[in-house]
């Protein structure tokens, strides 16, 4: 089994603001990146491997309004421009997306695709334990999530003491004093379909490809439109090894389906079309 190591300086802990509107918080791309650009008809970075657990504080490919031709990566876990912090939002709900401070202007002029070919779901499967379910098009095909990225300059740390180095003259220490700026994004969730239903109570808002276009430039009220639930047609859910738990687990055994644990309506499941 592959194990990735997380990409952003710091390890990233949940914050209680991401704890709190975790809703989609794993989803998979694998999809070849040849795929992926004739897709999107984006390019992709040549060296994209395949992820089968994308998960909080990874960098990944999201494909932004300022620039659609290209996909570039950025951490998942959105923080505000104006923030004094790190804030690590993950989700931002689509009935108050407008109205939050935290999305309010990047949902303006700052919103953006993140390709993805699935996502997780856990279902309680009594005594504590949750059983992971997948979520995808049966032919696993991939699709765009809605989603909101942000530019986020660090603070400069406050100078507690005076020496020379203050006044040019230092010979020692690092000239640079802040971090570099960070990208981050958010996926959009809204209510959940008939079949996500059965596991959720919220599911990623996935945009049909002929609205990608449409959240990415149109107006607010354009974009505010598009935040509805996907129709379940060919979608279909399964459970999966709950070693898709840990972030930083990866390989391709955690899309398997496996048999399922117990959970009331725990099995490979389509809507009948």
């Amino acid at each position: 089994m592959l194990t990735r190591t997380r990409l952003p300086s710091r390890p990233i802990k949940p914050s209680r603001r991401q704890r709190s509107v975790s809703m989609c918080g794993r989803y998979t791309l694998f999809t070849p990146v040849d795929e992926l650009e004739s897709r999107f008809g984006a390019v992709f970075d040549a060296s994209l491997e395949p992820s089968y657990n994308c998960a909080p504080g990874e960098q990944l490919p999201v494909i932004p309004a300022r620039d659609p031709d290209r996909a570039v990566e950025m951490t998942w876990g959105l923080t505000p421009s104006w923030a004094e912090e790190r804030f690590d939002l993950i989700n931002a709900r689509a009935e108050t997306v407008r109205k939050k401070r935290s999305f309010a202007e990047a949902y303006q002029s700052r919103r953006c695709l993140v390709p993805a070919d699935g996502f997780y779901e856990w279902v309680d499967g009594g005594s504590g334990s949750k059983q992971p379910y997948r979520v995808a098009f049966e032919d696993d095909r991939p699709f765009a999530l809605a989603g909101l990225y942000e530019r986020w300059q660090p603070p400069e740390p406050e100078t507690t003491q005076t020496g020379l180095d203050a006044f040019g003259g230092g010979t020692s220490g690092d000239t640079d004093s802040t971090d570099e700026p960070l990208e981050t994004f958010t996926i959009l969730t809204t209510e959940p379909n008939d079949l996500v239903a059965t596991l959720h109570h919220r599911m990623a808002v996935i945009l049909d490809p002929d609205d990608e276009q449409t959240w990415l430039t149109g107006t607010p009220e354009e974009a505010a439109s598009l935040l509805q639930p996907y129709p379940p047609t060919a979608m279909e859910t399964y459970p999966v090894s709950s070693r898709v738990n840990a972030a930083g687990t990866d390989g391709p055994e955690l899309v398997e389906p496996v048999e399922d644990a117990g959970v009331d309506g725990g099995h490979h499941a389509r809507l009948n079309r």
